[in-house]
């Protein structure tokens, strides 16, 4: 079988996140089993145009800003010569509208809706087309079979009028060679973290603000936040300005190891977000044996289980947030139940199963067309 998938981004790229590893976890594991993969995507400064990762090809060429009309002109160009039997093209961002162009059959993934959580993040003017172009691509890729990563996401896609018997669920999954409790690692009292990309619409701000109230009753707490993004200088100055900073430290971006190593010293991880597709970085906590507090919202209530794996919050409510963030560090009983269901779950989340269940979608797909 030969696939073609179209992304913003491959897994090299410095821009990546959960969305990229989703993609390469699977597709490398379709690929090992002797089908063709192709990805095409954006160029990155130090990029090469060509290469082979993991037995996918991978073609980059055009600017990240300006991908999504790269798309339709090289799909006529080059790939539509090349024959491919099925294309996926990943709604991530701005959509392609492949459903318009596309003659071989097509197969839409979809992380997460953006809708009004965009407007957190971008420019007005930015996030109304960003907003325009997501409500445009629910009417085009209406009647094209979809693969939602999360419940949350296939029910959002309901909502917009997608046809429920098109909607696929594959779930996100974890990478249990790399992520998983290290032996003589000793967790450190007190110590919260963060970790993924530092955008606005992680809503980093509510956690530096909750710290700051954890602070007074426990004063010898500690703040790590692992990743990078266009938001961390303001953070960094918030965490000035609420006179917290000499215990929060922003590591920036960090080698796999030396993650793994924090995210086992962590007694907790909290996601802000405002929206997910699911929230990645959560279930690789877990696996480390490390609970969560995460935002009540999509994406993250499907990666914790309220009081099984972690605890959720009503999000933006600050002080909520800081009430579960000190019952988890301060209730022994409740940390250690939760931490052997967080380990439970994500034991039961592998790139393996979620490989083998994409398999049997592109499989339905084509007997679909035949």
């Amino acid at each position: 079988m030969k696939i073609l998938l179209l992304n913003w981004q491959d897994i090299k790229n410095p821009a990546g996140g959960g969305a990229e590893v989703y993609l390469h976890q699977i597709f490398k594991r379709i690929a090992a089993q002797g089908h063709s993969i192709t990805l095409f995507c954006s160029q990155f400064a130090g990029g090469a145009k060509e290469e082979l990762i993991d037995d996918i090809r991978i073609v980059r060429k055009g600017s990240r800003s300006l991908f999504n009309y790269v798309v339709p002109f090289e799909y006529e160009r080059i790939f539509r010569r090349e024959h491919y039997d099925l294309i996926i093209d990943d709604l991530n961002k701005i959509p392609f509208y492949t459903p318009l162009y596309v003659r071989e059959p097509l197969l839409g993934m979809v992380m997460h809706l953006f809708d009004k959580s965009i407007f957190k993040e971008a420019s007005f003017p930015a996030a109304s087309y960003v907003y325009g172009a997501e409500r445009l691509a629910m009417k085009i890729y209406r009647n094209t079979p979809l693969v939602a990563i999360s419940d949350s996401t296939r029910k959002e896609l309901i909502a917009h009028g997608c046809r429920q018997e098109n909607i696929f669920l594959v779930p996100c999954a974890v990478n249990h060679a790399a992520y998983r409790p290290l032996p003589g690692v000793v967790r450190t009292e007190s110590l919260i973290g963060y970790v993924g990309r530092i955008k606005k619409y992680k809503s980093v701000d509510h956690l530096l603000r909750a710290f700051a109230i954890v602070l007074k009753v426990l004063p010898d707490a500690k703040l790590v936040i692992i990743g990078d993004g266009d938001g961390k200088p303001a953070f960094e100055r918030l965490s000035h300005e609420l006179l917290i900073d000499h215990t929060v430290t922003f590591t920036g971006f960090l080698p796999l190891e030396e993650k793994v190593r924090l995210l086992n010293q962590m007694q907790l991880v909290v996601n802000t977000s405002a929206k997910e597709g699911w929230g990645l970085t959560v279930t690789e906590a877990n696996a480390c044996g490390t609970p969560a507090v995460a935002s009540d919202v999509p994406g993250l209530r499907d990666a914790v289980k309220d009081g099984e794996t972690g605890l959720l919050y009503e999000y933006g409510n600050i002080e909520q947030l800081a009430e579960k963030i000190l019952l988890l560090l301060r209730d022994e009983h409740l940390r250690f139940r939760l931490t052997a269901g967080a380990l439970e779950y994500a034991q039961s989340l592998t790139w393996d199963k979620s490989a083998a269940i994409m398999l049997e979608v592109i499989e339905k797909v084509l007997a679909k067309k035949k």
